[in-house]
């Protein structure tokens, strides 16, 4: 398979770039390592995410291997906060920066100061868009992450296995779903609900998925920010407005655990129990919280992507440039962010259920038996 493919390039990859670098962890912002090889900027969205935590743990981590000096930064998804960061790292002489953008089409003018001054970029797996100053672009496959998101609840539901591969004696349906895309200015946004429909779609066609809603758009299924409270908002809603007649919604496509997570609140509030009628409900990036609630039958699967792995391809990005070498990369067509497409490295994403979540996340050494309560 691709996923296959991809799992071993980002093996090599780590391999040949970085040394290790730790997991699924916490660390403060303003944080600036000590090093002899230069200033290294990284700019992260927000600490609202424990992911986004975790990156930029393991990035500082990476690139303080390396020898190098690292401003850590992490805006609270503010976006003129974020510009004034990114203008501030320029201003201490930071050698090059990695980013996570919070909207990617909002840093156009604070990248061309980089450009200005021979500042290398990489975007870190969200695409900074409408410039030609971003170099590089380190992330997942995200088109596949969202196939994976919709196999995951096809296999809660009986229908497919985790790689979408039709189940004998699948049941018929009819079963009742309702979909969540993550933030419009987000470019992954469009990657895993496109993936998603591609698996999806079918199956909405021929009557076996009943979006009851009818909002199948992005734009109706949109979640500002990624945010939680606003997910279980909108799901609230829709509940109300379709399923206040005593029909039950049986699946719940989500692309983000904290999502999920108000998805979650939202059918407890309504009169929902975990058991045999709890909806399948999907995820991303294998959050703490999340995993547990996978544990406990709440949610279904969550999509692991290992920071660890992507750390170490930007920070590995990174160190090339500066050492005057050109970085690895494996896709030089998909990521096209309006004035180039954008040369990147996709890392391969896992599906995680209660059936391998310590395979996936302990084994691997992402979380302990005693984060998750094993």
């Amino acid at each position: 398979m691709k996923a296959n493919k991809f799992l071993l390039a980002a093996v090599a990859a780590g391999a040949l770039m970085l040394t290790a670098c730790s997991g699924g962890g916490t660390g403060d912002s303003g944080d600036s390592g000590s090093g002899d090889g230069g200033l290294i900027g990284v700019a992260m969205p927000t600490k609202s995410s424990e992911r986004w935590i975790a990156d930029g743990d393991a990035v500082k981590a990476a690139l303080e291997a390396e020898g190098y000096s690292v401003d850590l930064q992490y805006a609270e998804d503010d976006i003129p906060t974020q510009v004034s960061q990114i203008e501030n790292m320029i201003t201490k002489g930071a050698e090059a920066l990695i980013v996570a953008s919070i909207d990617g089409t909002t840093l156009s003018e604070v990248l061309q100061t980089a450009a200005d001054a021979d500042i290398p970029v990489i975007a870190y797996d969200r695409l900074i868009k409408g410039t030609e100053n971003v170099d590089y672009y380190a992330t997942f496959d995200n088109f596949l992450v969202g196939q994976q998101q919709a196999w995951t609840v096809l296999n809660g539901l009986g229908l497919t296995d985790l790689e979408g591969n039709p189940t004998d004696g699948a049941p018929e349906g009819p079963f009742n779903i309702e979909l969540f895309a993550g933030s419009l200015d987000d470019n992954n946004a469009f990657f895993f609900f496109n993936g998603a429909m591609d698996v999806l779609e079918p199956y909405i066609e021929d009557g076996t998925l009943v979006v009851k809603s009818g909002q199948t758009d992005i734009e109706q299924a949109a979640t500002l920010r990624w945010d939680g409270e606003t997910a279980q908002s909108r799901m609230e809603d829709l509940l109300t407005a379709n399923y206040s007649d005593g029909t039950q919604v049986n699946a719940v496509l989500s692309p983000y655990d904290g999502i999920s997570r108000g998805i979650i609140s939202a059918l407890t509030d309504a009169g929902y129990t975990v058991g045999d009628e709890w909806p399948i409900i999907s995820g991303q990036d294998a959050e703490v919280d999340s995993v547990k609630a996978i544990l406990s039958g709440e949610q279904y699967a969550t999509i692991f992507k290992d920071t660890r792995e992507l750390a170490k391809v930007a920070a590995g990005m990174a160190v090339a440039l500066l050492n005057g070498e050109e970085p690895e990369v494996n896709d030089t067509e998909t990521y096209d962010n309006d004035v180039k497409v954008v040369p990147s490295y996709l890392l391969a994403p896992v599906p995680v259920i209660k059936d391998n979540v310590e395979s996936a996340l302990v084994d691997t050494g992402y979380w302990t038996k005693e984060d998750l309560g094993l």
